[in-house]
């Protein structure tokens, strides 16, 4: 799941939602209500599905915390951490999360979308703090440790018990943690099975949550949930599994969203850059180089393999480029490592697979590059945004090869807008040619002598045969017979 995966509609009757009816009758089209400052219908109807947007008459101009209904100890909070005003999304989610609705939030990397569920969350807890008060699942270790502090932050000053079950830690450490009652726990899909919670369940980066490959787990632990919860899902793209369930929600969800399709703030550079296939390491050891010159404090750089990632890993640490890597082939202890020597600036490059593409808040990353192409838009989206949060600046490079012209073009045509060209000098780009090829010598033996090819043979056994178990496997396979008949 984390180098991609296929897009699979989830079924209708997938429990997410709360107070599901004994009788399930045929839900009727989604009776859609833009807030433009008129007065909620608080009338007994037909539960529907409200909608929001960011259009100028709906702007929370001028709004404070206090005026969202938070408690007087979580807005001195929020001033303490530098928060003077409600973002967009935090002012328009926060009353109707307050108010008991079931919400879906939809806005751009860096947006604030964490503090929009984690306050009125902590508001609640204040009030009545009993039990597992709420459960937030989301789709890799690395964002539920970065979840963890955030939450603890935000209720420093109640004393919040606050866990977080993932998988590749010690289950014994972590059952203890759960059996201590926690406030809230953070958890990944596959090691969370059984859960009491009282109040509220949140899936963060909703849409990679939803995806097939957790289908199964989701489903035990959703049906393990109480009835009467708040179901919240944020994310920066919207997908048809999230319109899908919102439409079934019998709570009268609310649905904000700053935008329709896929946006990137407009405070980010996207650029391309034409590159052989075979010379692509050669440009990204020449585009490092100039770092300092650009003024750019940190890099992330995604590939799309766990195996380039590796290999480029070891070729730049050959060419005296201090990096880490961050891929699902690592231990959970080395990939928790190597983002902590990265956020504390020891490292200004860390190497990734999609597994980082999600939700990491790192203030100091001024440049991203996609040295390969991501196969869907939106997770192009996510990588960028990795960069220029919070209103602050960056650039994206994408290494664009010849097989790469469809995919760029895709994304340019979703984003509605045409990337600018990086320039780059080519003769001195070249100019280190023998030396990179001499280091991917070098990196291409280390990988031989560290076993990484058979622990990859492995991993694939593995991975086959979780997707056989789930029943996975067949629903690829038709696929891909469906997508060859037409050539034939």
């Amino acid at each position: 799941m984390e180098e991609g995966g296929e897009e699979i509609t989830i079924d209708r009757s997938f429990p997410l939602f709360s107070k599901p009816s004994k009788n399930p009758k045929p839900h009727p089209k989604p009776k859609l209500e833009p807030l433009a400052g008129a007065a909620e219908d608080d009338g007994g109807g037909e539960p529907h599905l409200e909608k929001s947007t960011d259009a100028p008459t709906t702007a929370a101009v001028g709004t404070t915390f206090k005026e969202l209904g938070l408690a007087e100890w979580a807005v001195q909070t929020c001033k303490e951490l530098g928060m003077r005003r409600p973002t967009p999304v935090q002012a328009h989610c926060i009353p109707k999360i307050l108010a008991g609705r079931d919400v879906l939030g939809l806005a751009q990397t860096g947006s604030g979308k964490t503090a929009a569920f984690a306050l009125p969350i902590l508001h609640r807890l204040a009030e009545d703090p009993f039990g597992v008060f709420a459960l937030v699942v989301t789709p890799t270790r690395e964002l539920a440790y970065q979840l963890a502090e955030q939450f603890r932050a935000l209720g420093s000053c109640i004393y919040l018990k606050c866990s977080v079950i993932v998988g590749g830690m010690d289950m014994l450490s972590q059952t203890k943690s759960l059996m201590a009652r926690p406030h809230v726990v953070i958890a990944t899909p596959g090691r969370i099975k059984d859960m009491q919670v009282e109040a509220f369940l949140v899936l963060d980066e909703a849409d990679r949550v939803l995806d097939v490959g957790f289908e199964e787990e989701l489903k035990v632990v959703f049906q393990c949930l109480p009835k009467n919860r708040q179901t919240l899902l944020f994310s920066a793209t919207m997908t048809g599994n999230l319109q899908t369930l919102l439409e079934v929600s019998t709570n009268k969800a609310y649905f904000y969203e700053a935008y329709e399709g896929f946006k990137t703030v407009e405070t980010l550079k996207q650029q391309y850059l034409l590159v052989p296939k075979d010379v692509k390491d050669v440009y990204l050891v020449h585009t490092l180089s100039k770092m300092e010159d650009m003024g750019i404090r940190s890099a992330m750089i995604f590939v799309s393999t766990c195996r380039s990632c590796h290999h480029l890993s070891l070729l730049l640490e050959e060419l005296d480029q201090k990096v880490v890597a961050l891929h699902s082939f690592n231990s959970q202890s080395l990939r928790l490592s190597a983002l902590h020597r990265f956020k504390s600036g020891q490292v200004s490059i860390l190497l990734a697979t999609d597994v980082a593409s999600r939700g990491l808040d790192i203030p100091t990353v001024d440049l991203v590059i996609n040295y390969d192409i991501p196969r869907f838009p939106r997770d192009y989206v996510h990588r960028v945004g990795r960069t220029a949060r919070a209103g602050r600046g960056g650039l994206a490079v994408s290494f664009v090869s010849q097989n790469d012209i469809n995919l760029i073009r895709e994304i340019e045509a979703v984003l509605g807008k045409q990337l600018d060209k990086f320039e780059c000098n080519e003769n001195e780009v070249l100019s280190d040619i023998k030396k990179v090829y001499s280091g991917r010598r070098v990196a291409i033996m280390k990988m031989r002598d560290d076993g990484f090819e058979e622990r990859a043979k492995d991993r694939k056994k593995q991975k086959l045969k979780t997707l056989a178990e789930k029943g996975l496997l067949n629903k690829r396979s038709k696929k891909r017979k469906r997508e060859k008949k037409p050539a034939e």
